[in-house]
C-alpha cells in the first residue's frame, strides 16, 4: 500500500462528503491508497458515505479523542507507507496528493510536507510558520498584535515568497503528509491545537526535514472557532479557546522541560 489518507469527522459530515469526493476525483496515477474515515463520537452517521467504495473504511470512536487522538485511531488502522494527515473541512486540488507524495518519494531527508493553502476565496491562506514563542498566542488573538506586528508578522512567515518550496518550523495539521517509518503519532496530551506544532518540532529534533511545498494545492474552509468571540470575552465562554490555551501552557511546559525552545 503506497498511501493512507485519515480523515477525522467530528459534525462535520456535510464537509467530510466533500473531502472525500475530492481525494476520489483525484489523480493518483496508480497509487495504491486507502482513505480510513474516523468518526470520533460527535454522533454523525457515515455509513452512508461509503458509495461502494473499497478504498474507505470508516472507525467510530466510543469517545471524543481530540484531533490529535483521533488521527492516531486511524493511523492504528493504516497500512500505507506514506500517511496524509487530512482535515474534513479541506478540498484537495486534482493533483495535490500525487505532488506531495512524489516529492516525499525522492526526498529522503524529508520527514513531512505539506501544501500552499488557500481559502475558499482563492486568496493565500498562510499555513506555514516559525515555531512560536510563549507571547505569540497573546498577539495574535489580542490588541497587541497591532503594536508588534513584526514579531507577530514573523512568526506567520509573511516575509517570504509562498511560491517557493522550502523547510519551515512546522506546517498546519490540515493537510500533512509523513512517512510512516519511525511516525509516533500525536501527542494525545494536546486534544485540540499545538499538536501539529509539536509534531513538527519532533521532526527536526531528530533533524527530519519539514517542507512546504506551494506545488500542491488544497483548499481549506478554516473557521478558526476558538477565535470567533472577542479576545476579552472568548476565555471564559469559548470551550475551544479554552482548550487552545490548555494546549499552549501544555506545548510550552513541555518543551521548556526539554530546554529545546527556540
Amino acid at each position: 500500500m503506497d498511501l493512507s489518507i485519515i480523515i477525522v469527522n467530528y459534525k462535520s459530515k456535510v464537509k467530510t462528503a466533500r473531502c472525500l469526493a475530492a481525494i476520489f476525483n483525484s489523480d493518483f496515477q496508480g497509487l495504491k491508497f486507502e482513505v480510513i474515515l474516523v468518526e470520533n463520537a460527535s454522533g454523525d452517521n457515515l455509513d452512508d458515505l461509503m458509495s461502494g467504495r473499497p478504498e474507505l473504511k470508516i472507525v467510530y470512536s466510543k469517545k471524543n479523542l481530540g484531533m490529535g487522538g483521533g488521527n492516531n485511531l486511524g493511523i492504528k488502522e493504516a497500512k500505507g507507507k506514506f500517511i496524509l494527515i487530512l482535515n474534513p473541512d479541506t478540498e484537495v486540488s486534482t493533483g495535490a496528493i500525487k505532488t506531495l507524495f512524489d516529492y516525499l518519494e525522492a526526498h529522503l531527508d524529508v520527514y513531512i510536507v505539506g501544501p500552499r493553502l488557500l481559502n475558499p476565496d482563492g486568496t493565500l491562506q498562510h499555513s506555514c510558520s516559525r515555531f512560536p514563542k510563549i507571547y505569540t498566542p497573546i498577539l495574535r488573538r489580542t490588541f497587541l498584535g497591532d503594536y508588534f506586528s513584526s514579531s507577530r508578522d514573523r512568526f506567520m512567515m509573511t516575509d517570504f515568497d509562498h511560491e517557493e518550496i522550502r523547510e519551515v518550523d512546522w506546517l498546519m495539521g490540515s493537510c500533512l503528509l509523513v512517512r510512516s517509518d519511525g511516525w509516533e503519532g500525536f501527542d494525545e496530551r494536546f486534544f485540540m491545537y499545538f499538536e501539529d506544532i509539536d509534531v513538527c518540532r519532533r521532526a527536526w529534533r531528530f533533524q527530519k526535514k519539514v517542507v512546504y511545498n506551494p506545488q500542491a494545492v488544497v483548499v481549506h474552509d478554516h473557521a478558526r472557532e476558538s477565535a470567533k468571540n472577542p479576545w476579552y470575552i472568548a476565555p471564559f465562554t469559548d470551550k475551544l479557546t479554552q482548550e487552545h490555551i490548555k494546549s499552549w501552557v501544555k506545548y510550552f511546559w513541555k518543551w521548556r522541560a526539554k530546554n529545546n525552545l527556540k
